[in-house]
């Protein structure tokens, strides 16, 4: 385009040039006046045509040089934002540093004030019952003794691990919650198993400490895996004395608050004859627990017939029911399958029934795959069991991050031993 204006320019100067040079010989003028005039009339067109793209070509650099300063402003301003928001960044991330961290340090101190509180009560409690201990022990059997000085010596010491069993949804099978255990292990790294020290610690009065431990333990693990975004729920099982405590559940609501966070993700757990023995000290105390957002689950269920409107005002929203003893309550009447404690309702209605008051159904103790087809017509939503999973200790690295900031239980429990 541009070598098109210059040729139609430089034509028409040729053509004003020529056009002089034939005015004048036609006036008479010499032949060599008209070729100096058409030489003169070129050299001044080409001349003129010089200044005049002189002058567009400053004005083209000047509004380069205008445009290329507005685009030096408008990106040193970016610049200048950015430096601002990288500095808010940084300081927002150096608050939210400190935030956390004063966060953890209220926890801890937190947990060493109700642990330190735990251990005074206890203390206090031993003083006051050595005299009928010791009436107690002479007519306990060698073995009883031996078994309570070593669950007394796991406790001191701190053998006691935490077990994670997974919870699946059905018939996914992906893991949705875990249900946590407490296995004490004796001197010599033995794991053993509920049945060989519940006989001696629950008259003892250890099996709350040993659940109270299990909690303490809950929530820091459950807080591990909240940082790795891993959004899973825990069961935790949670006795009738530490709910009937009045000295002691204060100051655990006080550490749940501090935790409220954690709602949803730690869910308390009782057996139904517990939940049935529960009095009006315990019920408040699940209530004001359920204020906070935590929610209940009942286990160890023995009978299907249960007051659904009693569970949903306690805030219980599982219910686990024994694989082998749901279908052990199946039977065919007129044509229809019914469970024999509630004839009057389809076995496949059961888990909508429990739906409707806020309540979802998990099957534990699933062992075989037989099981699985039959549970999946009850339309029952989570399974539990050897089958989908084995509880598993949780690694060392990972419980010594969830230990108690101090050892509670080895100064109480080596004086009472002592005492005895």
């Amino acid at each position: 385009m541009r070598r098109l204006m210059l040729g139609l320019l430089t034509g028409a100067y040729l053509c004003l040039a020529l056009i002089i040079s034939l005015v004048l010989w036609r006036t008479g003028a010499a032949p060599a006046v008209g070729l100096a005039a058409f030489i003169g009339t070129l050299g001044l067109c080409f001349a003129f045509h010089g200044m005049i793209a002189s002058t567009f070509e400053t004005a083209r650099t000047r509004m380069d040089i205008d445009t290329v300063r507005e685009a030096h402003a408008i990106l040193l301003d970016q610049i200048e934002k950015i430096d601002a928001r990288m500095t808010e960044l940084v300081e927002s991330v150096a608050l939210d540093a400190q935030r956390r961290s004063e966060e953890l340090s209220t926890e801890v101190h937190q947990l060493e004030d109700l642990i330190a509180t735990m251990n005074d009560r206890l203390e206090h409690q031993l003083t006051h019952q050595v005299a009928a201990a010791r009436t107690e022990v002479r007519g306990r059997t060698p073995q009883a003794n031996v078994m309570l000085q070593v669950v007394q010596d796991a406790l001191a010491e701190n053998r006691v691990d935490l077990y994670l069993q997974p919870i699946v949804s059905l018939p996914q099978r992906r893991t949705v919650f875990y249900e946590s255990f407490s296995r004490l292990r004796d001197e010599t790294g033995r794991v053993m198993m509920p049945a060989e020290y519940l006989a001696v610690a629950e008259p003892e009065g250890l099996m709350t400490a040993i659940d109270n431990l299990l909690l303490f333990r809950c929530v820091q693990i459950v807080r591990r895996l909240a940082k790795q975004d891993r959004k899973v729920g825990i069961f935790c099982n949670i006795s009738l004395a530490s709910l009937a405590d009045e000295s002691f559940f204060p100051q655990f609501l006080e550490f749940m608050q501090g935790n409220k966070d954690l709602a949803g993700a730690v869910i308390f757990e009782l057996g139904q004859a517990a939940f049935d023995r529960r009095g009006p000290v315990e019920a408040r105390h699940m209530s004001r627990l359920a204020s906070l957002g935590f929610q209940f689950s009942l286990d160890k269920v023995n009978d299907l017939d249960l007051d659904f409107q009693d569970l949903a005002r306690a805030d219980v929203k599982f219910l686990k029911v024994g694989a082998q003893m749901m279908l052990d309550q199946l039977k065919e009447e007129d044509g229809k399958l019914v469970i024999a404690s509630l004839p009057d309702l389809n076995a496949a209605d059961f888990a909508a029934l429990t739906r409707r008051y806020g309540i979802e159904v998990i099957v534990e103790k699933v062992e075989a795959e037989r099981q699985i087809v039959d549970i999946l017509d009850l339309d029952i939503g989570y399974g539990q069991g050897h089958l989908f999973g084995e509880p598993r200790a949780i690694r060392d690295a990972v419980l010594a991050e969830a230990e108690p900031p101090q050892d509670f239980m080895r100064g109480a429990l080596r004086r009472r031993a002592s005492g005895w």
